[in-house]
């Protein structure tokens, strides 16, 4: 019988319905069962399978037959362990159009089989199994291809036993059934066409950006998987952050778009390091440059050796006899000055002002290089020797920190689609210090949003327990958290994202997975938490809009700044 013309509006309406939930959807997952749960409630079909086109496969996707309570595939988390079915014969290419399915991809043509165990032209071996070993009875189908707008065939919309509405007796699909399911399945093709591009695209993005993370991390031996843990790091602060109810957290949440948001400036977050020259980054000892120049001071020390020794043959040979005592205290003193210099070269520990006046004074030493004669160390090698902390000079240290310039600059420049407009702030705010002084915007802390304080914590802490670091070894868990709770005193850490941090145990989440049993011991969780930061003064808030757009001196001003944690232009 053919349906009402009320029959024929409401499928309409239905239709139209669901053309825009269809293109509202997001979820891939949600848009295949949309799909196929709509078509079946169209022609009032028992069940029915939705293909996905894998190469020259089809791939079920889901599956469902509501009186064998079958749901399948989807966001049912049930996986569907049927073989894919070949659109060609492996052996001999032929197209395969035994199978309803494969047929109809093949022509790209709707197919409409009133009874399948009187039909020809098609194997239906296969269901009919099915059907004994469930008590089943197969008997209308209804296939139709989804084809996208380069009519290309993207998957197959396949419906079982459609249902009288009036006797629930199964009936084969109509002619009306089928333009409707047609029409259904053209708006899905676009619909999942669509969700398939976009997912290509983000699954594009996300490879180059990992890319570009491996790169850096591989530019150096010492930076190790930095760009790698500094994500998951980030994420896990994040998720604690969405569970707690506590403080400024109560009402801190993030949905699907935000977290991927989040995911992508971590993972971006030290970009700029592309630029910044190797011989600086991986700096072990402070007169590194392409190699350590120490070698050279070793040279001219020799020098200054075998001089001593030759006045002193001279001296000897002339009857000096208090020549060759001379000599090995003159010779000695050498020896303990380069000793000298080799510790202060390491850099590893506290350089104070009398030694700092002893490399002044060993520096103004002079020998003879090629007949002419030379201070012992240039003035260039003895402003690198006399850095009090590390191994960098402060030229080097702003050419270090000037990678946040290059990251910000190099993201902002970056189309961003609205869901991923925060990336800029998320990734280039992880050097930033709550009381202002840090880089390179020198913002503080209501400046700046949750994500980007929790940046720094993540940064901070995978920085201290790394091995891998040219001028220090992996700290302990202790260690690690009592330098951080100093940070959180000097106001270089967000207190309540640090406290967030112990007391959610993501760092001890984060060191069972990631670092070696030595560094793992007992922290005082209870001291990091009863720190308290030092009072600071905040300056108008016009003021601190200028500091944003000027930065900090030595920095090239960018070309946007943040209020309220977000990107905003001039």
């Amino acid at each position: 019988m053919a349906p009402s013309l009320q029959e024929q509006v409401e499928r309409l309406e239905l239709l139209h319905r669901i053309g825009i939930a269809l293109s509202a959807e997001k979820n891939k997952d949600r848009l295949l069962e949309t799909i196929l749960l709509e078509a079946k409630k169209l022609c009032h079909a028992d069940g029915g399978t939705l293909y996905l086109r894998d190469g020259d496969e089809l791939r079920f996707a889901i599956m469902r037959t509501d009186s064998l309570g079958i749901a399948l595939g989807g966001t049912t988390g049930k996986p569907i362990e049927l073989p894919s079915i070949r659109l060609y014969d492996a052996e001999t290419g032929e197209p395969n159009r035994s199978n309803v399915a494969t047929c109809a991809a093949l022509m790209r043509s709707s197919v409409n089989v009133p009874d399948a165990y009187d039909a020809t032209g098609f194997d239906f071996s296969g269901t009919k199994l099915f059907d004994e070993a469930n008590g089943y009875r197969s008997k209308s189908f209804l296939t139709i291809p989804l084809v996208n707008n380069e009519f290309q065939v993207i998957g197959v919309l396949q419906l079982l036993n459609a249902k009288d509405p009036a006797t629930g007796e199964v009936v084969p699909f109509t002619a009306e059934d089928q333009r409707i399911v047609e029409a259904l399945a053209s708006q899905a093709a676009v619909a999942l066409d669509n969700q398939m591009l976009l997912e290509g695209q983000k699954q594009l993005l996300e490879a180059f950006i990992q890319m570009i993370a491996s790169a850096i991390d591989s530019k150096s031996p010492y930076t190790g998987a930095h760009c790698e843990r500094v994500p998951i790091l980030a994420l896990m602060l994040a998720e604690a952050a969405c569970k707690s109810d506590e403080g400024t957290f109560a009402g801190f949440d993030l949905d699907e778009d935000e977290w991927y948001e989040l995911k992508i400036a971590a993972w971006l977050h030290d970009c700029g390091k592309v630029t910044t020259p190797v011989h600086v980054m991986d700096k072990a000892t402070k007169l590194e440059t392409i190699w350590d120049r120490i070698h050279m001071v070793r040279a001219r020390f020799e020098v200054l050796e075998r001089d001593a020794k030759i006045r002193m043959l001279e001296a000897k040979a002339s009857g000096d006899e208090q020549a060759e005592e001379r000599y090995r205290a003159e010779n000695e003193a050498l020896r303990d000055d380069l000793a000298f210099v080799e510790r202060a070269n390491i850099g590893s520990e506290f350089l104070g002002d009398e030694d700092k006046e002893r490399l002044r004074t060993i520096a103004q030493r002079r020998y003879i290089e090629g007949g002419v004669e030379r201070p012992l160390l240039d003035d260039e090698e003895l402003s690198n020797l006399l850095v009090s902390r590390g191994t960098l000079t402060e030229q080097e240290r702003l050419i270090i920190n000037g990678h946040m310039v290059q990251t910000i600059q190099m993201l902002e420049s970056l189309p961003f689609p609205r869901n991923l407009r925060r990336v800029p702030e998320y990734a280039g705010g992880h050097h930033e210090r709550m009381d202002g002084t840090g880089y390179p915007r020198g913002l503080y802390a209501g400046d700046m949003s949750l994500p980007a304080r929790m940046m720094a914590v993540a940064d901070v802490f995978e920085a201290l327990t790394a091995r891998d670091r040219p001028y220090k070894r992996g700290k302990t868990l202790s260690e690690s958290i009592r330098i951080m709770g100093s940070m959180k005193r000097d106001n270089h850490l967000d207190p309540e994202v640090f406290d967030l941090f112990i007391r959610s145990g993501v760092y001890k989440e984060y060191a069972k997975r990631f670092l070696p049993p030595e560094l793992i011991d007992e922290v005082d969780e209870k001291a990091a938490l009863a720190i308290e930061p030092k009072p600071y003064e905040l300056p108008p808030e016009q003021e601190r809009r200028k500091r944003w757009r000027g930065f900090l001196p030595q920095y090239e001003p960018l070309r946007t700044s943040v209020v309220g944690g977000r990107p905003t232009d001039r």
